[in-house]
């Protein structure tokens, strides 16, 4: 990934100062907002993009702060590779982890208040789990998928079907997804009203 010396990052979200109703009970919100400072030197710059393979940084703002503390224990274990996001993940303890999970986790990206299109057949196996919209999954493990960056998605899926990204329950799926749905799929997710998928958001009217 490209970053900036003093600017590593962390694959996470958008800058806000919103609290979240699901966040873990010991978290530190305001902590997690300067912490998460660091994340900005890609998060926080428009159209970044990873340099190779080449693809948009993922939005994650909004997103479960439990799938966002997973995320980031992975990375640090090596259970998601990346050179970047190991080095500065595994730099960070338990609590760092909680506390900026729960920060972002009430940073809502602005989104359309219009869904687009419908869902491809191909979308019905990740329903499942993620939601018809993906945006209401079924647990808070699960990202939420609505308002993703497409190619982010796109590579995500790549990387699930050649076991570079390691997960149990998409590895038992990717098998029956043929690699040439995948942008339909990316391309759907990405344009529900989505990354809103937390009730706080949804009541502060902040999907928009």
């Amino acid at each position: 990934m490209k970053f900036r010396p003093t600017l590593l990052a962390l694959g996470l979200g958008v800058l806000a100062t919103a609290t979240s109703l699901t966040a873990s009970a010991d978290s530190d919100v305001a902590r997690g907002k300067v912490l998460a400072y660091t994340c900005m030197g890609c998060h926080g710059v428009p159209n970044y993009r990873n340099a190779y393979p080449a693809y948009s940084v993922p939005r994650l703002g909004g997103q479960h702060a439990k799938y966002l503390e997973i995320a980031l224990k992975q990375y640090a274990g090596g259970e998601r590779g990346h050179a970047t996001m190991h080095a500065h993940a595994s730099s960070m303890n338990d609590q760092d982890r909680v506390d900026i999970a729960a920060y972002l986790h009430g940073a809502p990206l602005p989104v359309s208040k219009e869904t687009v299109g419908s869902p491809p057949p191909a979308t019905q196996v990740c329903a499942g789990c993620h939601g018809a919209d993906g945006a209401k999954t079924i647990m808070e493990d699960y990202p939420i998928l609505a308002g993703q960056k497409a190619d982010y998605i796109v590579q995500a899926l790549k990387d699930y079907k050649s076991g570079k990204r390691k997960n149990p329950v998409m590895a038992g799926i990717m098998p029956g997804v043929d690699e040439k749905e995948f942008p339909a799929i990316a391309q759907f997710f990405s344009q529900q009203n989505g990354l809103c998928g937390n009730d706080l958001i949804a009541k502060q009217g902040k999907c928009r």
